[in-house]
């Protein structure tokens, strides 16, 4: 690799922001962690939405959009500071709910729900009745996770593929990074199990193309320069690249154990080539 394909390090987003007529920003880790705003997280969203460019969140989170405004409101995001806000989890509801894709259009009524909380959004309302018992449905809807280990998922998914379930992952990342600095898994790891067993799976969100498609047609910017900005490699910069857009790597999220302080070009590079997208840029925070 060559110094000009290293990724380049930035103090803030005014180093590039005015290069790029369009920005796709990650949540958790970049915004903030579950439980309060990352330092400068609040004025670099301000200062970038000042810019005129249209700013969009994208999340790989399980649930509806509706719970990312909420939980973005409460946690100092103003409504104002961003054009649009797109969830893996409002992808799987339309997808239920429309029936237009294949995979939807074959899923019988009954579905057994890995989830965080009791909070049912994704399904409520489009007539689909969940079950306790995977011997009893037809389907299985990932969207979050309630048991520690991975290990504790695979009698049940050992049995859901001896009956040919299929399951959908209403987010796809393999784990998070909790307020206390811990990694937690992911419906993706649980997905990527199922996957690996012989499950087939239905996957939404990063690093997906469909999502930014659709961020660059309601924002009407369906040509001009991206900027997709996330602390995770194989999720958020995957689809940035996929979807042709530069990346602004914030290494301060789930990869800062895997990176020395201060990260170095090299060492970025390197982890990137590792996870199979390298950023155009690196920054330790989302600060301005």
């Amino acid at each position: 690799m060559t110094d000009t394909t290293l990724p380049k390090p930035i103090a803030g987003l005014s180093d590039i922001a005015d290069r790029y007529d369009l920005f796709v920003v990650d949540q958790w880790g970049v915004l903030h962690d579950g439980a309060k705003p990352h330092p400068g997280a609040v004025e670099a969203l301000t200062r970038l939405k000042a810019t005129g460019a249209p700013v969009a969140l994208l999340s790989n989170s399980g649930k509806r959009v509706a719970d990312s405004y909420r939980r973005l409101e409460k946690l100092g995001f103003d409504r104002s500071l961003y054009d649009l806000c797109v969830t893996s989890g409002e992808q799987v509801h339309r997808g239920l709910r429309d029936r237009t894709d294949p995979f939807y259009a074959a899923l019988g009524p009954k579905f057994v729900m890995f989830a965080w909380d009791p909070d049912r959004g994704i399904v409520d309302g489009l007539g689909y009745q969940e079950v306790a018992a995977v011997d009893e449905a037809d389907f299985i809807l990932c969207a979050g996770t309630d048991r520690p280990s991975l290990a504790e998922y695979e009698p049940v998914l050992r049995r859901a593929l001896e009956r040919g379930l299929p399951l959908t992952c209403a987010n796809p990342d393999r784990v998070s990074v909790q307020p206390d600095g811990s990694l937690k898994i992911c419906p993706g790891a649980i997905a990527e199990l199922y996957e690996t067993m012989g499950g087939t799976v239905r996957w939404h969100g990063k690093p997906g193309r469909d999502a930014y498609d659709a961020i660059r047609a309601e924002t009407g910017i369906r040509d001009g320069a991206g900027l997709g900005i996330g602390d995770s490699l194989a999720h958020d910069i995957a689809g940035a690249a996929g979807a042709g857009m530069d990346g602004l790597f914030i290494t301060g999220g789930i990869h800062r154990a895997d990176l020395p302080d201060p990260a170095t070009p090299g060492s970025v590079a390197a982890l990137g080539a590792e996870h199979g997208a390298v950023p155009a840029y690196y920054s330790a925070g989302f600060t301005w």
